[in-house]
């Protein structure tokens, strides 16, 4: 008879084990029916340098070495402004802070691949009824032999303590939460390059605002100077008048330029106060002055004699790698989706003082552990996960379409800008020489009207082209000086 018992229970337990292997199994065939990731993202290859008529030899290309804004713009008033930007201007402190959850985020991705402790005290009083099973079970106990006086249950209202410690470990067998720390790591870069990016941005805007400041005050002299010189030419005209050589029109005409060159001037000194207080605003101060250079100053000339790998330029930038960064998390998204497909192992337990009786909550015999294990997988929610992995494995396509076009845009960006400042070398010496050419026209006809070879009308014509010569050469300049910001955005920015 204990034979038939044994060999029945022997048989029952192999059962068990055979269905036991026979479900895990169909588990993990169902979960193997997981799509794969797109693999066909063929990153363009950058040609060796920017300009394809003047070849350089691969010797001659050194390494790029970013940017001190010190030697590049070479102007200490405004390398002074620069920093206080940094140090103060508010939606750079606010990506800072951005960086450090960026930061917490990564630790928490971390710490999901650790086990988790928590320690637990429990209370609890149940009073259970005569007619259900733990009422009726607890009633027998107390009757049985084999139980001491310690063990016996109080029916009326039954105490349950609890002092210990639980763990519970999920087993990252397929690497979901490795990539998921994978993905978490390369955001935490993103958003570092993405600090360097608005640091670039900032910059650039504190230089174009400096050097904008720079051209106005140029422009205001200009026409202070000219005032001087048209109250000149009045006064010659009003002396003139007063002898009969000189007609009343012509005085008004020289009346109505002088006042439209305050007009004028007087608009410029508006601009001038507008462009300090949005430099103020960046800087992130209340009012004040800006302290500023009288003329432009730069170094960037040293930038464009060199022979640079276009490579080591491109991915220095810090949009391009904010975007590489960005392809990579978005990649380690996917891979976790994917193994979302497959089963789960969860391995958990605990250990501590369980009992139904305060006086024997500290016994020995009160301590109490348990170790469990569980396989999960996916069966009839795999349509979400599905979805899921679908979105995942799209928004990597989108990431990597992104991460093309932002080298795309820099390679053609900086191709065109690495030789556009030869252009307004040349555009400023003409301009220059057209100046010196007005400044005799003007002289000249002042001695041609005292000769009476000349009219008031070329007198004025001469100081008004004049004064638009001057004028224009000032906003050349400016348009180099931003040429020249545009090219340290272009080259990945740096401080």
């Amino acid at each position: 008879m204990k034979y038939i018992i044994n060999q029945y229970k022997n048989t029952d337990v192999i059962r068990t084990t055979k269905s036991a292997i026979i479900i895990t199994g169909i588990l993990l065939l169902t979960a193997c029916s997981a799509p794969k990731i797109t693999e066909k993202l063929d990153s363009v290859k950058l040609p060796e340098n920017f300009d394809a008529q003047r070849k350089n030899s691969a010797d001659s290309l050194k390494p790029f070495i970013p940017l001190k804004t010190e030697t590049f713009f070479k102007d200490p008033k405004l390398e002074a402004l620069l920093k206080k930007a940094v140090a103060k201007n508010p939606d750079y402190l606010i990506m800072q802070e951005r960086i450090l959850i960026a930061n917490s985020h990564l630790k928490v991705a971390k710490l999901a691949l650790l086990p988790s402790l928590d320690l637990a005290a429990d209370i609890s009083g149940t009073h259970y009824g005569k007619y259900t099973m733990d009422g009726v079970g607890n009633f027998d106990t107390n009757f049985s032999q084999n139980i001491n006086e310690k063990q016996r249950i109080n029916e009326d209202v039954t105490p349950n303590l609890f002092l210990g410690g639980k763990v519970s470990w999920e087993a990252d067998i397929w690497g979901k939460l490795s990539n998921r720390k994978k993905a978490a790591q390369q955001r935490y870069f993103a958003s570092q390059a993405g600090m360097r990016l608005l640091q670039t941005r900032l910059l650039s805007d504190v230089a174009d605002l400096y050097f904008k400041l720079i051209a106005l005050d140029k422009q205001a002299a200009i026409y202070d100077n000219n005032l001087k010189t048209q109250e000149k030419a009045l006064d010659i005209v009003s002396a003139q008048r007063s002898v009969g050589k000189a007609t009343e029109l012509a005085v008004q005409q020289f009346n109505a330029q002088n006042n439209n060159i305050h007009a004028e001037a007087a608009e410029l000194h508006l601009s001038i106060d507008q462009t300090e207080k949005a430099l103020l605003t960046l800087l992130g101060e209340l009012g004040g002055k800006i302290d500023r250079s009288s003329d432009f100053l730069s170094g960037h000339l040293e930038v464009l004699n060199q022979k640079i790998s276009v490579d080591s330029i491109i991915h220095k930038r810090p949009d391009v790698s904010e975007a590489y960064f960005e392809l990579l998390a978005s990649n380690a998204d996917a891979k976790a989706a994917r193994a979302a497909f497959f089963p789960t192992l969860n391995l958990g337990g605990y250990a501590g003082f369980n009992s139904f009786s305060f006086n024997t909550f500290f016994d020995t015999g009160s301590f109490a552990w348990q170790i469990l294990g569980g396989l999960t997988a996916p069966v009839f929610n795999k349509g979400q996960i599905k979805q899921e992995f679908y979105v995942s494995n799209r928004k990597q396509e989108i990431s990597f379409l992104q991460y093309q076009n932002t080298i795309t845009t820099a390679f053609n960006e900086l191709s065109a800008l690495l030789h556009r400042n030869e252009a307004f070398e040349d555009v400023l010496k003409y301009k220059l020489k057209e100046i010196d050419h007005l400044e005799i026209a003007v002289n000249v006809s002042n001695d041609l009207y005292l000769s009476g070879y000349a009219n008031y009308l070329e007198i004025i014509n001469a100081q008004k082209n004049k004064l638009q010569a001057e004028l224009d050469f000032v906003d050349i300049q400016l348009r180099n000086a931003n040429s020249q910001v545009l090219l340290y955005k272009a080259l990945g920015g740096g401080i």
